[in-house]
């Protein structure tokens, strides 16, 4: 008897949908056939061996709303498969990591269509929420606000582990904070004035920020050692949704795709984005300029009148100016995401550098700009103080508002409609499941760790860039990130759709940007240490001696972070010694295929040993179910 890999799939009664599938309303029928063809076919055939079926059925249609929602599931063997093509890397019975195959699963352990979005056919793809599980995750995570460590395998098991290194990198970030604050309140609190003192905790600022990324690495590479993304091969990359063209024969893949030449993205970018890019940073230029109009008023009104309301408005321009420049960075955020698009970059590993470039030139200027010109041209260190402590707080109390708490009080107030509206209908249909994809439907797309990543970079820099001036920042920084935790968990489970998972290594580019960070502090904090007047009294006739010995304490202090970058490595010991392990294991196995193994394999042809495989998991299905049996009687 022949046996396929379809016939396999329908083995398993139960659906489970793990993806909900919603189309335009103005699809037409003979689309949503083809579209259900694709997805349920063979892989010879051109499909993805996928389970689908609509929402609701012809009679539920014509009752409720005619909603164009489908659910897609995939069986056990097609999970399992799918896990092999994709090249997972999982812990073994013998503590080693391997690549998952399908044929040698029982040696692991707890072995138990974009192009559519573009086009305007699918209006989205998402996974549902497991509920039974997001419950367990909700009750180890945030449901009990206590000084913990945050259930970080859980999380990469729910959300994968591009979230999860974002969650481990924000907990490890919050605990290093705390010896800078617990340095910075004496500082701040016994009004410590004399810079000679602010040298000594510069200097701890500095060295503490260049150890703290490198001892980052080595935790975060035996987190994805343990999740097996650390050894996970880099797959070939596959071109972006949005990604257009003429059709032509890519001559990589030699399959047929869109092609776009490349000097036409250059001149895209030079071009048009370039320009726009500048313009913008003219612009952030031209609106702190008026913020400095603003104080300056300020200031003249309070020296004229003195009384105690004009010295809370001295507070209000810093205010305004840093709820002016969130409102700016985020309008720049979607002018950057509608331009990198038009780009039309192939890869969407290109496509997010270019982004995450343009951004991150915006957000720096935008945010440090006046900070830069407060403390170097104006050389206002009052000042200074007073508008990094308003930008810092007003940032974070506003991105706490906007993030988590006013996105989840309208899901709270969509959940109650929704329930109403399911408690009113008269059909015969699961209820539970029907209100559950209509409410995640509703909920707002979580558009990746970007975000995250960009806050806690600006929150790096207000700490450490101007650290000599306004010590308590790290206080700060710290209060904020315990509630960040608990705010970001409510966000990623309650509020937002379930993201895909997806595998990561380490935190990618991001790591260079803090490093970059760490660089640019020592500059600063050794200009404003050179320019204190303790410093400049030590000089009082040759300011080109007290220039000399800045730039080499400058230069020495970057000699000394380059030093311990090298001299930490980026991966303990013990898993440098098993990675090379591996390597040296694939490369025996590879010597000791002996040459008539080759020659037997190949008078085979494809259909033979497609069909040879099909009888093997199909016998190993009957064996895995006939366990299953055993166990549970």
């Amino acid at each position: 008897m022949k046996v396929t890999l379809s016939s396999l799939d329908t083995c398993e009664s139960s659906f489970t949908p793990l993806v909900v599938l919603e189309l335009a309303q103005d699809v037409k029928e003979e689309t949503k056939e083809w579209l259900k063809n694709r997805i349920v076919s063979k892989k010879e055939d051109g499909g993805a061996q996928l389970l689908f079926r609509p929402l609701l059925n012809k009679y539920e249609k014509e009752t409720l709303e005619n909603q164009n929602l489908y659910l897609v599931g995939a069986s056990k063997i097609t999970l399992l498969l799918g896990a092999e093509a994709i090249g997972l890397v999982k812990e073994c019975n013998d503590n080693t990591m391997r690549a998952f195959t399908y044929g040698t699963r029982h040696n692991f352990k707890d072995f138990d269509v974009r192009r559519l979005l573009t086009s305007g056919i699918v209006i989205q793809v998402f996974p549902l929420h497991d509920n039974e599980a997001l419950k367990k995750l909700e009750d180890s995570w945030y449901t009990r606000f206590t000084l913990k460590y945050q259930p970080l395998d859980r999380i990469r098991g729910y959300f994968g582990e591009t979230i999860a290194l974002y969650f481990g990198f924000l907990e490890y970030f919050t605990v290093a904070l705390i010896p800078m604050a617990a340095i910075g309140l004496p500082y701040y609190l016994f009004v410590w004035e004399d810079y000679d003192k602010y040298v000594i905790f510069a200097s701890f600022n500095l060295i503490w920020s260049t150890v703290i990324l490198e001892v980052w690495k080595r935790g975060c590479a035996r987190m994805t050692y343990r999740w097996g993304t650390l050894v996970m091969k880099r797959q070939f990359e596959e071109p972006r949704p949005g990604f257009h063209g003429v059709l032509g024969i890519n001559p990589v893949t030699g399959r047929e795709e869109p092609l776009y030449p490349s000097y036409k993205r250059q001149l895209r970018i030079y071009l048009v984005s370039l320009p726009f890019v500048c313009f913008c940073l003219y612009f952030s230029l031209y609106v702190m300029m008026i913020y400095f109009d603003m104080e300056a008023w300020a200031l003249s009104l309070h020296e004229s009148s003195g009384s105690e309301w004009t010295s809370i408005l001295l507070y209000v321009p810093s205010i305004i100016y840093a709820i002016v420049i969130e409102i700016m960075n985020r309008l720049y955020r979607y002018a950057a995401e509608f331009l990198t698009s038009w780009e039309n970059h192939r890869l969407e590993s290109a496509y997010q550098n270019h982004l995450i470039l343009k951004v991150l030139v915006f957000n720096f200027l935008n945010c440090f700009a006046s900070l830069f010109y407060i403390a170097f041209v104006l050389r206002d260190m009052k000042l200074l103080r007073q508008s990094l402590a308003t930008l810092l707080i007003t940032s974070q109390i506003l991105n706490q508002i906007m993030e988590s708490l006013l996105p989840y009080w309208l899901q709270k107030k969509h959940h109650v409609q929704v329930k109403r509206k399911v408690q009113a209908l008269k059909a015969d249909i699961d209820a539970t499941l029907y209100e559950q994809v209509v409410l995640e439907k509703e909920m707002g797309t979580y558009l990746g760790t970007f975000d995250d990543y960009l806050e806690l970079f600006l929150q790096f820099g207000y700490v450490s860039l101007f650290s000599c001036v306004y010590p308590l920042a790290a206080a700060f920084a710290v209060l904020n990130n315990f509630t960040e935790v608990n705010s970001d968990a409510l966000k990623m489970c309650r509020v937002l759709k379930r993201p895909f998972s997806e595998p990561s290594a380490n935190i990618g580019v991001w790591q260079l940007a803090f490093e970059t960070m760490s660089v640019i502090s020592v500059v600063t904090n050794c200009a404003l240490i050179g320019m204190s007047p303790q410093v400049n009294a030590l000089f009082p006739e040759s300011k080109l001696d007290l220039i000399l010995i800045v730039v080499a304490v400058e230069h020495a202090l970057l000699a000394l972070k380059f030093i311990l970058a090298f001299a930490i490595p980026d991966k303990p010991r013990h898993i440098q010694m098993k990675l090379a392990k591996l390597e040296f294991e694939s490369l025996e196995a590879l010597k000791r295929q002996p040459s008539e193994n080759i020659e037997e394999k190949a008078p085979f042809t494809k259909e033979a040993k497609r069909e040879n495989q099909m009888k093997l998991m199909a016998q190993n299905l009957k064996e895995d179910s006939r366990e299953g049996n055993e166990e549970e009687a």
